[in-house]
């Protein structure tokens, strides 16, 4: 006879904070919101942590290389997809570990022949305002100039002239030496006037790109999420079919860290490819697993040797699993039950497993809520897929800009590893459709962030273990929902006839 558990499934917006003291700590400049990303031994800091408590979702419509960058900067980190051959995930991990903090790669290039309307669509294509024009087009060339959106207008200019007589060529440039400093180059930087410096080596190659802007966002985020080498960390998503194959090539990237991609992780699969990590690189390689949405499934895979554990089955904003086969639970109830078997995990083993919650989130302030039940960090989609850095198109509907936006379990996704179904998709799990563009990364975290600061600012807590163990929560009712939701009609101006 099936088991029926006496609860209702919960959601985070079923749930209000209730204010704590506020004392003289609790100031925006002293709230830590750093958080562990992998497993370690209780009272020991994780050999792997984000400053901000934010992951990309392992999904094709979000984790783009650029979006990468981005959120490593910001102090969280990507999960680039796995619904790709390995030699292109491989690739795209690569070209992260290429850039280093302060550093940017020269990944975008140009012949000085070149038509502008060619420079044009390139700026279009890869979201970059600065072109490094070589003498072949490659980043391997000889450095002859750079060209920016600001050389040339279509009004001014015709499509069919060349880079060459827009760009500015390198004598006019001020240039860095390959090998210097970071603090050396935003120096020569700010003393030339330039937007960008190109460091180059003796041998005339271009062979990074500072620019006036990372500086400016390292000081607004303070702590980019990089390595020991300063090169910003990236995760991969990985499943249970080619690991054999993936792994070994993703580790060979520079993966920083990996991360099962499966809708349900509560499976003997899973088991088998952490066993397999752990017998091929020990704890050289980290990589989480899920999703789960109970105490068995969290001790299943923390006994298996994950790094981190994944919550949510069904709470996406494009997933419809819960239609489609009947499983899941509200991520509220899910994440109550697991953060305690985590804690009691800890508890019994002396080893801290950390939880990332999965899906459920709609507003900014379900991610408060999110963290004061205990998520370490918190894995999104639909918040990241909005922004600039994603790599769908934009597009017009309904006289709305919006990003395009589909789930792993679509039929566009066709992610038959994600979601076992064999050779072909059978049905779908998720859906296609699009999302309200919301423009930059950088400008978009930097308002989250300061909500989050201030939410934790109410409740007394100046950390996020503080938050996990202080918060108190208090079920709302229908009638509350009733009375967050009341339409006002706002005031405006009365025109004059």
């Amino acid at each position: 006879m099936a088991r029926i558990l006496a609860e209702i499934s919960r959601t985070f917006g079923e749930y209000l904070l209730l204010p704590n003291l506020t004392d003289e700590r609790c100031t925006p400049g002293n709230i830590d919101l750093s958080a562990p990303l992998v497993r370690h031994r209780v009272g020991e800091l994780a050999p792997i942590r984000v400053a901000t408590p934010l992951v990309s979702a392992i999904m094709g419509a979000v984790s783009s290389v650029e979006l990468a960058i981005a959120l490593a900067q910001a102090g969280g980190i990507s999960f680039i997809h796995q619904n790709q051959p390995i030699s292109e995930q491989a690739g795209m991990v690569a070209a992260v570990k290429r850039h280093k903090a302060g550093f940017r790669h020269n990944d975008v290039n140009i012949k000085p022949s070149a038509t502008l309307d060619e420079a044009d669509t390139l700026f279009k294509r890869t979201g970059s305002d600065v072109i490094v024009v070589t003498d072949d087009g490659n980043p391997s060339g000889t450095f002859l100039g750079l060209i920016t959106t600001q050389d040339f207008n279509f009004i001014r200019h015709r499509r069919d002239e060349v880079v060459d007589s827009r760009m500015r060529t390198a004598r006019e440039l001020v240039t860095g030496a390959e090998g210097m400093s970071l603090a050396e180059a935003n120096s020569l930087l700010w003393d030339s006037r330039q937007d960008v410096l190109p460091v180059v080596s003796a041998d005339g190659r271009v062979t990074a790109l500072v620019h006036r802007r990372d500086e400016a966002l390292h000081h607004k985020f303070s702590n980019e999420t990089v390595d020991a080498a300063k090169r910003f960390r990236v995760g991969a998503g990985v499943n249970t079919h080619d690991y054999l194959e993936r792994i070994p090539a993703l580790v060979e990237a520079g993966a920083d860290v990996l991360c099962l991609d499966s809708s349900d992780g509560y499976s003997v699969w899973q088991q088998n490819v952490l066993a397999f990590v752990r017998k091929e690189y020990g704890d050289a390689v980290r990589i989480g697993a899920g999703n789960v949405v109970d105490g068995r499934g969290f001790r299943f895979l923390a006994d298996a040797g994950a790094d981190f554990v994944k919550v949510g089955i069904g709470g996406g904003s494009i997933c419809i699993t819960r239609d489609q086969k009947g499983i899941g639970r509200g991520q509220a109830s899910a994440l109550a039950e697991v953060v305690a078997e985590r804690d009691a995990y800890a508890e019994e083993t002396g080893m801290y497993v950390p939880l990332c919650s999965d899906g459920g989130i709609i507003h900014d302030s379900h991610m408060a809520i999110a963290l004061a039940f205990g998520a370490d960090f918190l894995m999104l989609g639909r918040y990241f897929a909005r922004f600039d850095e994603s790599p769908t198109n934009k597009v017009k509907l309904a006289g709305q800009v919006v990003k395009e936006y589909w789930g792993e379990g679509s039929s566009r996704a066709r992610n038959v590893a994600r979601y076992g179904q064999g050779k072909d998709l059978a049905f779908e799990e998720g859906v296609d459709g699009y999302v309200p563009y919301a423009g930059s990364l950088y400008d978009n975290v930097t308002v989250t962030l300061a909500k989050l600061r201030s939410t934790m600012i109410s409740c007394g807590a100046i950390s996020l273990r503080q938050f996990h163990d202080t918060a108190r929560l208090v079920q709302v009712s229908q009638q509350t929902f009733v009375q967050n939701s009341e339409e006002v009609q706002r005031n405006e101006r009365p025109t004059v006839a």
